[in-house]
């Protein structure tokens, strides 16, 4: 691996407008969260959002910064796990924000992972009509994609991510020393996003990637300088389309075959959304090169970064049984980049070469996955 020194913490701006914040990524920025808020927001109270495990590991660090501050805070924990996108932990978080007295000057804080800053991000994006919130994201999933963008949502019963509202974050810090804490499964789930980036638009970086992959599982210099590459990647994007109407959607490469997947198997720790996002981009890149859309050798080697990795890229890696290709296919067409009753699929021409494609055809889709199924 080429030597990446150790650097101050990367700075990557998200270019909106009036609306624009900056993304700070870095070991022990945590200690930094008050005096940042009471510079970004002085006089600001603030509600901390988030669950048992994250602050049995991360809240008093954050207290005791925003304590150092003067800044006046109250903590409300959910459950952990997806169960907590729920319309139920919804509403009860909502009440419990109202509770605390919190006014349209104050801020919410999302301390945790990717559930924790969707949930968190949609109750500030409604609670007073609109409070500003932080990302305090503690996942490498949520640190390289979940916590950038402003996408906030809860799940439906047929589906994820369906209610849900487009609202930015005033800051994300992303302490890069709060993934030591990781169990290797969340972080491998992680990893998937950041493959992700090389592989929708950034060949380079996948490259890097597969020869420094074992430094970034390590940490230090190498993890930080693939989540800041990840950062930047989103940021860029985002800010020519944050709607979703355009390029946003390259974003979501894997995710209609993986949300299916994810679905399927109840949101639960059968399958992790990472793991439903490598499994989804092995089919999108195996779909590709069925169709003549890239050579096989690129599908192969996308393939195989990813089963390296130990992330799942087959049906039959994912623990027990999946249900029918019609019901995979009920689930796919109830996914939110559906136009006009076709599905949307992000597929590549090449490593780092994802477009979008609205115009499969469905029946070539159940035919590729009945023939996946069939393999189990």
């Amino acid at each position: 691996m080429t030597a990446l020194p150790r650097i101050e913490p990367a700075a990557v701006h998200v270019a909106l407008g009036a609306r624009g914040y900056d993304i700070v990524i870095g070991r022990g920025l945590i200690a930094s969260l008050g005096t940042r808020l009471a510079v970004l927001r002085p006089g600001a109270k603030a509600a901390i959002i988030t669950d048992e495990n994250v602050a049995r590991l991360h809240l008093a660090a954050v207290e005791a910064s925003l304590a150092g501050s003067a800044i006046a805070a109250n903590h409300i924990f959910v459950a952990p796990g997806e169960s907590a996108k729920s319309f139920g932990v919804f509403e009860q978080t909502c009440e419990q924000v109202i509770a605390t007295r919190i006014e349209r000057g104050d801020l919410i804080i999302a301390l945790g992972g990717g559930v924790i800053g969707d949930l968190a991000g949609f109750v500030a994006s409604v609670v007073r009509r609109g409070l500003d919130y932080v990302q305090v994201p503690t996942t490498l999933l949520a640190q390289v994609d979940s916590s950038v963008g402003g996408k906030t949502a809860i799940n439906s019963a047929h589906g994820k991510n369906l209610i849900g509202a487009f609202h930015q974050p005033v800051l994300v810090v992303a302490d890069t020393a709060t993934l030591d804490t990781l169990p290797v499964r969340e972080f491998r789930s992680g990893y998937a996003e950041v493959a992700k980036y090389g592989l929708l638009g950034d060949a380079a970086f996948f490259s890097w990637l597969e020869t420094n992959w074992r430094e970034v599982f390590k940490g230090g210099p190498a993890r930080d300088h693939a989540i800041a590459v990840c950062c930047r990647g989103k940021a860029a994007i985002v800010a020519r389309d944050e709607r979703e109407t355009g390029d946003r959607q390259l974003l979501n490469l894997g995710h209609t075959f993986g949300h299916a997947l994810e679905a399927a198997t109840g949101f639960s720790g059968r399958l992790l959304h990472g793991e439903a996002v490598a499994a989804g981009m092995a089919l999108a890149f195996e779909f590709s090169a069925r169709r003549g859309l890239l050579p096989a050798a690129d599908a192969e080697r996308a393939i195989r970064h990813l089963a390296e990795v130990g992330l799942p890229t087959r049906p039959q890696d994912i623990a027990g049984d999946l249900p029918s290709v019609d019901r995979l296919m009920d689930l796919m067409a109830q996914d939110k980049k559906i136009k006009r009753g076709m599905p949307t699929f992000i597929l590549a021409r090449g490593i780092g070469a994802a477009f979008v494609d609205s115009g499969v055809d469905a029946g070539d889709v159940r035919a590729f996955l009945g023939e996946k199924l069939a393999k189990q």
